[in-house]
């Protein structure tokens, strides 16, 4: 078993808003330059050396290095695109002399660049047909969000979940859950399209989670039941799934949608969606289980305790744990299951790779009571809520896209899968927000 209480190893990050801005920003007093400088070579090592655009005007001004230089935790897999060889014309290829090229990588710790390739390979290049746009995947990022609509849910939203294909919101609280179609979304007093009542009005779910094909929710919260819900044609129950708790604090769905887990204090259940069974009822530390994530073959916990424990699925022994000196709020990895993202109560976001070695920190001290995150399906930013603030955060460089206000504290929040739209759930309705790219 391997463990690591190393708070002093975390490589600090820096959240920015405008990139020509972060010469301006002033250093934390609770960060050194060496911490800062010694964070940067990590991630330079972690990452290799920045890319620049070929034939970029900018290529030596400060402001412009400075916006590909810092934090680079690297959300994601190189995927094939970035490994293919660039397309020049003619004029490019004659002018791409030796004594033009840009610096050798060598003083960046990296070997030195190939020689110049022959014009054999040149016409080689040139001779490959250009990739059509239409299946050209970019990875945007919203500039802004607009504020579309209000779902009037008439209670605390504890918990909701936005499906992408038919935009269908599904806002969840005391007695409750309400359905909103897509034409709600842009309203500011629609009604909702269903109510689903609970079996117990006074039961009341906490949390809630969509299947990643979006045909199924399950539910968790006051009541010893976990409710899993068929959503098409029309959302019914299909099954309700006895569990051993009184209260579930959490719940994450596997990514081939075949295992749940349902934090309780003090323990972890894992079921079986396929055949509705309980696995394995697992025990963890009664003040490490206010939330739980799953991540390949490794679920992880954390809570008051301010550790954060990751266990093996298959043997369910311990594998790591953390010491993050502050209570975990919330936890969530990025689509390729390669980075976790830990929300403290101190409003800190902590990186960590889920395989190798390496820990980064987003230090922002300020005190929280409700700190959710979510990372959209793209992979390109995540949303975190702090209280009634909201931050949209480019990834990997944490600049911050956008920044909104509410006026109550934000309890929950989803973004849908076709990255269109951010709602937030609050004290008696949900929130919508159309991105803007």
């Amino acid at each position: 078993m391997s463990e690591e209480k190393e708070e002093a190893s975390f490589s600090i990050l820096t959240i920015y808003d405008e990139p020509e801005k972060r010469r301006n920003v002033p250093e934390s007093p609770s960060i050194s330059s060496q911490d800062e400088h010694h964070a940067q070579s990590q991630l330079g090592e972690a990452c290799g050396p920045p890319q620049q655009p070929p034939g970029s005007p900018r290529q030596h001004d400060l402001a412009y290095q400075e916006m590909i230089s810092p934090q680079q935790w690297a959300p994601q897999a190189l995927d094939r695109s970035e490994l293919q060889a660039p397309q020049l014309s003619e004029a490019e290829s004659e002018e791409a002399e030796p004594g033009l090229s840009s610096p050798p990588a060598s003083e960046f710790g990296q070997p030195c660049p190939s020689p110049r390739p022959s014009e054999e390979v040149w016409s080689l290049l040139r001779a490959i047909p250009p990739v059509p746009d239409e299946v050209v995947v970019r990875q945007m990022t919203p500039r802004k969000s607009w504020k579309v609509g209000k779902l009037r849910h008439g209670k605390k939203v504890y918990s909701l979940a936005i499906s992408s294909s038919t935009h269908h919101v599904y806002t969840c609280g005391h007695g409750y859950i309400r359905v909103w179609d897509e034409s709600a979304l842009r309203a500011w007093d629609h009604a909702p399209q269903a109510q689903l009542n609970l079996q117990d009005r006074q039961n009341c779910v906490l949390t809630c989670k969509l299947s990643p094909d979006e045909r199924s929710l399950i539910t968790g919260g006051l009541s010893q039941t976990l409710t899993l819900w068929d959503l098409a044609p029309t959302p019914r129950v299909r099954a309700q799934l006895a569990s051993t708790g009184p209260m579930c604090y959490s719940l994450a769905v596997s990514s081939n949608a075949q295992i749940c887990l349902a934090c309780f204090k003090g323990f972890v259940e894992i079921w079986d969606l396929q055949n509705q069974i309980l696995i394995r009822k697992h025990e963890v530390p009664i003040y490490g289980s206010r939330c739980v994530d799953i991540v390949g073959n490794k679920f992880w916990t954390g809570g008051e305790d301010t550790r954060l424990y990751s266990w093996d699925l298959r043997s369910y022994q311990r594998l790591q744990q953390h010491d993050l000196q502050h209570e975990i709020l919330s936890i969530t990895h990025d689509p390729s299951e390669e980075w976790l993202l830990v929300g403290l109560r101190m409003s800190d976001i902590v990186i960590l790779h889920t395989h190798r070695r390496e820990k980064f920190k987003a230090v922002l001290q300020k005190y929280v009571y409700h700190h959710n995150l979510k990372f959209a399906s793209c992979g390109s930013y995540f949303v975190a809520t702090l209280d009634e603030s909201i931050h949209c955060l480019a990834a990997p460089s944490l600049q911050r896209l956008f920044q909104v206000e509410e006026s109550t504290d934000i309890l929950c929040c989803d973004v849908s899968s076709d990255n269109q739209y951010l709602v937030t759930g609050s004290r008696n309705s949900a929130t919508v927000y159309q991105l803007l790219y």
